[in-house]
Order: C-alpha cells, then structure tokens, then sequence
C-alpha cells in the first residue's frame, strides 16, 4: 500500500509521532536494529500522514503566468505539471526535468522567461517528489520503479500526453540532468535537444570487449572500502543516500526539516565560502576525500549532522533573494509530505546493478542531438566524477554548443542567478532550432 495515498490517521497526533521517532536510539539500544528500523518506518510514514491531515492539496504558491495540472495513467502514476506559454497552441515544447532534492518548483524563474521568449514550458514533479502519486514509498519496495529508465518512460509519457510527438529540448538539473541524458541518448526523435546542468553524463557505462580469451581480472576494491581504509574514515554521499537510514536522518533531523533543507541548500550554493571548485586530475581517493563534505562525508556522520555546522547566519538567511523563506517554505511541506525515500531510491538504482543493465544496453553509443552543458562556476557538481566533463564535451556529444559556468551560482544555479542562467538558456535553443 502507498502511504501517500492513504487517509491521514486523525487519532495520532503530531507530538505523539515525533515523541515515537525521538525514542528510537533507545529503542534500538534494547531491541536490535531490525526492531529499530521498522519502528522508524512506522513513525515516519505516520509523521507524513499527519502532515497530510493539515496540508492535503500541497499546491506551491501562484506564479505569474504558471498553472498547475494533473496528468492520469502515466506509467501507472498521476503525475503533477506546471506549464507555461500555454495560451498560444503550436508552441515548440520544453521539458524541464528537476533534481534532489527539488521539485518542479525549482523552474519558477525560468518558467515565464521561456514562456515569454515563445515556448510551452512543462515541468513535471518527477516519480517520488511533489504532488507526483502512485509511486512506492518504501525502502525495500519496488525499488527498480526508480531506475534512471522509468524516469525516462515518465518523460516520454508526460510529453505524448500534452500533445507532442517531440520537444524541442529536454532540461535536466542534478539527477535530472542524468535522465534528460538518458532522454536524448534513446530517443533522440522525441527529444531533440538536450541541455545537462550541474551533472556531466559522459555516456554509458562500457562493457569488456574481446576478453573471450584473457583470463578473468581481479577486482579491485570497491570506491566505498578505499573511502573507508582512509586515515579519516569517509563515505561517498551517493553511498549514503542508498542506506536504509538517509531518509530518516534528513526528515527527522535533529535540527528540524526547515533548518537541515536550510543548511543543504546554503552549502551548495555560491553563498558558502568554502566551495571553489577545480577539475579533479587523478581520480583516487585521496584527491576525492579533498572534495566538499557533502559530498564526500565523513564515514561516522549522516547528511543531517554533516551540513549542521554551515547552518547559514539570520543576516544571511533574511538577505537570501533567491531562496526566501517563503521559497523555502514549499520544500518543507513538500517533502514533510513525501519524505525522501522516493528520491533517494534513484540513487540506489544509479549506484547499484538495479538500473545499470539498462544503461548498458547502449554502450559506444553517443549523444548526436545539439547539446550544452550550464552550471554554476560554484558547483563543484560538475568536477564530481574525475574526467566526466570532459568525456561529455569530446566523445559522448557530438554536437556539444558549449559549456557555460556561470559566476555567482553554485548548484541551484538556475534559481541564484535566473537572470544568467535564462539568457544562456534561451540563446541555446535558438541555435538549436
């Protein structure tokens, strides 16, 4: 059963369920981890019942020129929409894909800019955010629901129901701009542009070719024994993502939602100081366990107690125009709402073997749409995976138009600077046309 789609209980109050998720160390201490781990399922899923009970519709606040709409029986799931350039019917289409931990919310600068400039703008709640339903909620669920190929049967399904045979670009965010990739890789006909931000896809995972004869090769250890055999024990926040235990660390966090939403966003961003990102020139670990503690955690922490520390100042927070706390406000009840696991479950398909058969399948091939790449100079989401960003540009695109960081962004890079990201956005699609 999905526990989005049920009633919210009306005899739990709220109290009562943070008082459950408070006792859980202890419970754990007496019962063992397995006994733990249900109890948190059950106080989580209940938390978002009752979060349901005061806040049912979860609609994000108007935007100039936006409307919202629901679109039944794709791929099983009721998905939500924001469009806009809606008015005028034979617009050339844009798909707007967002990333994690957003929804389509994300686009609100970008929707009436490219909706001004001529297209019909749609961007989706994807499969496990937002006002998105019908997905599994559960950790041990149907986990391969979230591999990056359903996401990408999403898109298809969500661009033939308004009406389109073909877009003329696809935009992906963070891991958006994976299945924007995967979008454009496979069905080039649908998708005939592709514009990747913040996360470089440098093509599909190679397979051992003419290895019938040589003998059969040691693997080497895995990236996660190598981060953890460090003098300072580290884990990749991909890896910790996958866990049973992410979920509840960034939903029940100890500093509350609001704040721990607060802290990630304001460390990935421009705002921090201490994110000044270059390419990474050998790969080992060493050099990576260099790389922000977001993404590169240490082994004993969770990403809640991780980002705690860089929880920005109240000057900071009330002088913040491009996440206000009215912004921020929509996040929080949307994901008090969901959780995270829906997200996350990409993550566990991304880093595992559950979705990467499917990738294989297209091997060798490239990306021969016209493609570019944006993102903040501030990321270092670009520099993440050693040499991605480069593969992109020489081999995996054939038609690359360029690669854009813009200064003053880091991450959300098309909510810090819209004006920036708008223009490079839209200059692109002229070309592309």
């Amino acid at each position: 059963m999905n526990s989005q789609n049920a009633k919210p209980p009306t005899s739990v109050a709220r109290r009562e369920v943070l008082t459950r998720a408070a006792l859980l160390p202890l419970f754990l201490t007496f019962t063992g981890s397995a006994a733990a781990l249900m109890e948190s399922d059950i106080a989580n899923a209940q938390l978002r019942k009752t979060s349901m009970s005061s806040d049912q519709t979860d609609h994000p606040p108007s935007i100039p020129g936006v409307r919202q709409r629901t679109l039944n029986d794709i791929n099983g799931l009721s998905v939500r929409v924001l469009e806009a350039g809606y008015e005028t019917p034979g617009r050339p289409a844009v798909l707007l894909l967002h990333g994690f931990p957003e929804i389509a919310y994300s686009w609100r600068k970008a929707m009436p800019f490219l909706a001004e400039a001529g297209y019909h703008v749609i961007a989706p709640d994807q499969r496990g955010y937002g006002g998105t339903k019908g997905w599994d909620d559960r950790y041990d669920g149907e986990v391969a629901s979230f591999r990056t190929h359903a996401f990408a049967r999403d898109a298809l399904a969500v661009v033939s129901a308004m009406g389109y045979r073909s877009v003329a670009a696809v935009v992906g965010h963070d891991f958006g701009s994976m299945i924007a990739a995967y979008c454009a890789l496979v069905r080039p006909d649908v998708f005939r542009s592709l514009v990747m931000m913040s996360f470089p896809f440098d093509g599909p995972p190679a397979i051992p070719f003419d290895s019938a004869d040589q003998p059969s090769k040691t693997r080497p250890p895995s990236l996660d024994a190598q981060l953890a055999a460090l003098p300072r024990p580290r884990k990749d926040s991909m890896a910790f993502f996958s866990t049973p235990e992410a979920n509840d660390d960034m939903l029940l966090a100890r500093q509350g939602l609001h704040d721990f939403l607060r802290a990630y966003y304001h460390v990935k961003s421009a705002d921090w100081p201490g994110n000044h990102p270059h390419p990474l020139t050998t790969g080992s670990v060493q050099e990576l366990a260099t790389l922000p503690m977001y993404y590169i955690m240490d082994r004993s922490k969770g990403m809640a107690d991780t980002v705690a520390p860089e929880m920005p100042s109240p000057k900071e927070v009330a002088t913040n125009s491009w996440l206000t706390e009215a912004d921020l406000a929509v996040y929080v009840r949307s994901f008090r709402r969901t959780g995270f696991q829906g997200g996350l479950n990409w993550f566990r398909c991304h880093t595992g073997s559950i979705g990467l058969a499917d990738i294989e399948l297209f091997t060798g091939r490239t990306i021969d749409v016209p493609t570019c790449f944006i993102s903040g100079a501030a990321d270092w989401g670009a520099y993440r995976k050693p040499g991605a960003l480069e593969r992109m540009r020489t081999t995996t695109c054939t038609r690359m138009d360029g690669v854009h960081l813009i200064d003053g962004a880091g991450h959300w890079v098309q909510q810090e600077q819209p004006d920036q990201f708008n223009a490079v956005l839209v200059d692109f699609l002229r070309r592309a046309e």
